[in-house]
């Protein structure tokens, strides 16, 4: 007869990475990794703000820019019609 009932699962084994390394080195290149990561992380932050400050520039730089063509136009039509 077969049985319906459910299996338990099988256990895998699960190894830790807590466990000291043979490798002597191993420290270092852990170090080396985590400062790199830190280094970078700090680009990210970096770049970003830099970012921002380039977006809000070139949006003033482009609304100065568009104000003084409104009105260098707005001060032809004037000249031109008259008015």
């Amino acid at each position: 007869m077969l049985s319906l009932m459910a299996q338990p699962a099988a256990r895998r084994q699960v190894r830790d990475n807590d466990a000291p390394s043979l490798d002597p080195s191993a420290v270092e290149r852990a170090y080396a990794r985590e400062r790199a990561r830190r280094n970078a992380r700090s680009a990210r932050a970096h770049a970003a703000r830099s970012s921002n400050a380039r977006f809000w520039v070139v949006l003033a730089v482009l609304t100065f820019l568009t104000v003084f063509f409104a009105l260098t136009a707005w001060h032809e039509i004037q000249t031109t019609f008259g008015i």
